[in-house]
């Protein structure tokens, strides 16, 4: 684990894996995990790009800064990582927070971007009310308040019963989160909408849905082809980690759309 400090004195951890030299693909997680949710992409992809996976503020070993934050303090986190690196372009691939991430850098960092990769997200998680009783039991009462009702969402009961090891391991980072970091971030999902300005992304994007998300239901993928002009959409037949849950055919989607 490496770590970078942003100009608001926020220290970012992040991995590096992957040949020097190679195409860069940015991986950012979804809220309650860390970068360690992209294990099942590593090997695959690898070989082809240089990945660079981090923590958001708040999550796994990067700092937690007072909330509440923004989209656009996640935003310009990882384009304040990107400089600190010296990382000029990259591709993007956002699955859940990291897809609302995504559309923000699509709109406000154009330039920085080849493509761009919309996982298992939506551009409104409204109204605001939902997310206020989240924030407030994981503050009164930890994580582990969540983990149940949040697993029975991010995978469907056969990959519970198929995978229970794998479903494990992903409950270990959820629980793992700190109350106050996941409560920063949950404030600026509450607070996002960012429907109004999904035509303004222009770089090539891949959304991704799954069939059986309850999280981000497939309208919410279907609406950000319908507003991203240079878009196609893939649906997959699992719940909201669909990098997880589908991996092989998250991670054949990805090649092929990166490699064109």
């Amino acid at each position: 684990m490496d770590y970078a400090t942003l100009e608001d004195g926020c220290r970012i951890a992040w991995r590096m894996d992957g040949p020097e030299g190679a195409p860069v693909l940015i991986l950012a997680h979804a809220l309650g995990a860390s970068l360690d949710m992209w294990e099942p992409q590593i090997e695959a992809l690898q070989g082809r790009f240089r990945l660079l996976r981090y923590d958001a503020r708040g999550h796994g070993g990067s700092d937690v800064p007072p909330g509440p934050y923004s989209i656009e303090r996640l935003g310009r986190d990882a384009l304040g990582l990107m400089d600190a690196l010296g990382i000029e372009k990259a591709s993007f691939c956002g699955i859940s927070m990291g897809g609302f991430v995504g559309q923000w850098l699509g709109v406000n960092a154009p330039e920085r971007l080849e493509k761009l990769i919309l996982a298992n997200t939506c551009a409104y998680m409204g109204p605001p009310e939902n997310w206020l009783s989240r924030i407030e039991a994981v503050t009164t009462q930890g994580v582990a308040a969540l983990a149940e009702a949040t697993l029975g969402r991010w995978f469907t009961p056969a990959f519970h019963e198929r995978a229970p090891e794998t479903v494990e391991s992903i409950r270990r980072l959820l629980l793992a989160t700190n109350p106050q970091g996941y409560a920063g971030c949950a404030a600026a999902i509450a607070e996002m909408d960012l429907r109004d300005i999904l035509p303004g992304i222009t770089a090539p994007t891949l959304v991704i849905g799954g069939s059986k998300d309850s999280s981000t239901p497939l309208d919410c993928a279907e609406m950000l082809y319908a507003e991203i002009a240079d878009s196609r959409l893939e649906v997959l037949p699992s719940a909201h980690l669909s990098n997880v849950e589908d991996a092989a055919a998250f991670n054949s989607l990805l090649l092929a759309f990166l490699g064109e």
